[in-house]
């Protein structure tokens, strides 16, 4: 018997080309990183936030990168409730028309702990009326 090589190899081609257009075809259909961050358009500034995250102790308090006008932040403490930034040099930066501090704290802003104990329910909000 003879082995039949060209046809094995010819068959192991296709699956080569087929895998390659596949993985082509897939890589089209998934967003890059680069792709999903949250990009706004704010006082004729556009940014974008890298990474976010709320501090669980102090729920007025996130810490943040962003890109402003394609130029990316350090990570940086913004504090929604004193309305400054901490830099990494521990420094207090008041909020300004172009740093994004008051974008993460209007588009992330969440009720406190407590204003939320102390909403009313609708059966808090209505008492009987006795005849």
């Amino acid at each position: 018997m003879i082995p039949n090589y060209p046809i094995a190899i010819a068959s192991l081609m296709l699956v080569f080309i087929f895998t390659l257009i596949f993985n082509l075809l897939l890589s089209f259909t998934v967003i890059s990183p680069a792709e999903a961050f949250t990009c706004r358009d704010y006082n004729n500034h556009k940014i974008c936030i890298l990474s976010i995250k709320r501090n669980a102790k102090n729920y007025w308090e996130y810490r943040a990168s962003v890109i402003i006008d394609g130029v990316r932040s350090p990570v940086e403490i913004y504090d929604c409730r004193q309305r400054v930034r901490i830099g990494s040099d521990r420094n207090f930066i008041a909020f300004g028309e172009d740093d994004g501090g008051e974008l993460i704290c209007s588009f992330f802003r969440m009720s406190s702990p407590t204003e939320i104990a102390n909403k009313k329910t609708p059966t808090q909000e209505y008492t009987l009326n006795e005849h």
